[in-house]
């Protein structure tokens, strides 16, 4: 069987949004080549630091390339995916270049060429993602490692995004605390809560695709009796409020339904939301604040923001 890979020369600021559409149009994987990572300084606190090769990166700008299998129906869903990507500056995205091209690969190569970009991964004092296929031994008694098939659904674990969610857990989960995961994709975020002894965790997606991967990541890591998966439009499905609410998801649909949150968290809980650009931070701040939560903390990675705030007694 072949495959076509979509290859978009895009910006850093577009990472999110159209890896979500490409995951939506039926990709497996997305593989993200990010000029900035060559000169970038790091803090080498957590994880591993890998020897780069210029020539797998753009001179300027970020690649994501993802996959798709060449069939009567290929054209349309490249139509679609470049349709989506120009409809992106009606949120006021940054789409750069935008330069879309195709290529044809065998199964054999993509099925084994991109797990050459995951390796395990410590993310905080706690918390080690894992691919399936890596053999990894904990190097301390109270590590937490959490399993990931990234060809499953968009969502390594490794985005600054996900990596500032999970740290925020790790600090405001407390056992037996009850979670909601808004936006769940691989399921990380909730299987990290039940990690921490949380429960009942509730996961939600709108993709049916993400509820179906996500279903597959929880029963891998074994947290099956308190991670349950929905299929959701944010939180229109849920009633009872959690002591926890975390949201990796576009700064847009967060501040969308920030009332829908606060009715969500239980007096003195906790709101993580992540996935937010730089430039969007005041404005998810304000609204957060206009619809009654206090904020206690704000995290940056890179160019990410995270901002933890709490519901009043």
């Amino acid at each position: 069987m072949k495959w076509s890979e979509l290859s978009i020369h895009t910006t850093n600021e577009a990472i999110e949004s159209i890896s979500n559409i490409l995951h939506e149009a039926g990709a497996s994987g997305v593989v993200i080549e990010d000029s900035d990572d060559l000169t970038k300084d790091r803090e080498d606190v957590f994880g591993e630091i890998y020897s780069l090769d210029p020539e797998d990166f753009p001179t300027e700008g970020v690649i994501l390339k993802a996959y798709l299998p060449v069939n009567s129906f290929l054209g349309e869903a490249v139509e679609g995916i470049k349709l989506a990507i120009n409809n992106l500056a009606e949120f006021n995205i940054n789409v750069g270049r935008n330069v879309v091209t195709i290529s044809e690969v065998n199964e054999e190569d993509w099925a084994t060429s991109w797990k050459k970009y995951y390796h395990p991964v410590k993310i905080s004092k706690r918390f080690t993602i894992v691919p399936t296929w890596e053999t990894y031994h904990p190097v301390s008694s109270d590590e937490l490692i959490i399993e990931l098939d990234p060809g499953m659904a968009f969502g390594t674990g490794t985005h600054p995004t996900t990596v500032m969610s999970l740290q925020a857990l790790e600090k405001h989960v407390k056992k037996g605390d009850t979670v909601i995961d808004v936006g769940t994709g691989s399921g990380v975020l909730a299987i990290g809560a039940a990690l921490l002894e949380a429960g009942p965790v509730r996961a939600l997606d709108l993709d049916e695709i993400a509820v179906k991967a996500a279903g597959l990541n929880v029963k891998l890591n074994k947290v099956q009796d308190r991670v349950h998966v929905f299929h959701g439009n944010l939180l229109d499905a849920i009633d009872d409020p959690a002591d926890v609410v975390v949201a990796n998801i576009l700064a847009e649909i967060i501040m969308s339904f920030t009332d829908d949150a606060y009715h969500a968290v239980k007096p003195g809980g906790m709101y993580i939301t992540s996935g937010i650009i730089v430039q969007k931070k005041n404005d998810v701040k304000q609204a957060l604040e206009a619809s009654g939560f206090v904020i206690e903390d704000i995290m940056m990675m890179e160019d990410w923001v995270t901002i933890i705030s709490k519901k009043p007694l």
